[in-house]
């Protein structure tokens, strides 16, 4: 609807990926993930209940596909932001919006992502951290008792995290040469998979 999703196809062509941009609840039908890109939450939201989007991806990550929302998607699949805008609420997270100031305030630094060990980066290589690109970020300022914490800041804040099939990062990977996470999501995608208990469309 808004936001980076062209950057993210570009990284899952280059993984020989098939994908489909969604804009209307039709579209989910026959897909295994989907990806919520980051941009403007409020916007996203809003658009998301004007094309009554907010529905069938409840359904859609109920019926075991997997869903990864990138800073403001991360918004989007949470359940609290503190402020009122349309939210999915499927994951139990608590997310702060603009948690580091303005866009002037973005930043970039290297971030520790245990899951992502046993991944090699675009350029080879062994374990490493990744490189988190902050804009206008949030933060996950708390989570629920089943969310896995998959990365936090030297200061303690959290900026990724996943439950049941769900991803949320408050970094921008897409905007990077390294496909770990989009690669970590579609290993996520094919454990969902297998636990399909219906067609997004049912």
């Amino acid at each position: 609807l808004q936001g980076a999703f062209r950057e993210h196809g570009v990284i899952l062509r280059r993984l020989s990926v098939a994908q489909r941009e969604v804009r209307l609840p039709g579209q989910l039908c026959g897909l295994d993930g989907l990806i919520i890109p980051g941009g403007e939450s409020t916007t996203i939201g809003k658009l998301a209940r004007e094309y009554g989007l907010l529905k069938p991806i409840r359904v859609f990550a109920r019926k075991h596909k997997a869903v990864w929302g990138t800073c403001a998607g991360a918004i989007l699949l949470s359940s609290e932001t503190g402020s009122r805008q349309p939210l999915l609420g499927l994951m139990d997270i608590e997310v702060k919006r603009n948690a580091f100031g303005r866009q002037l305030d973005s930043f970039e630094t290297p971030i520790e992502v245990g899951a992502l060990g046993e991944l090699s980066g675009a350029n080879g290589g062994g374990p490493r951290p990744f490189h988190g690109i902050f804009i206008r970020a949030p933060l996950i300022a708390s989570v629920g008792i089943d969310v896995e914490v998959l990365a936090r800041l030297p200061t303690g804040e959290g900026v990724a995290a996943r439950q049941d099939g769900m991803a949320a990062t408050v970094v921008h990977p897409e905007l990077t040469d390294d496909d770990r996470f989009h690669r970590l999501f579609l290993g996520m995608n094919a454990q969902q998979r297998g636990a399909v208990t219906g067609g997004a469309c049912d």
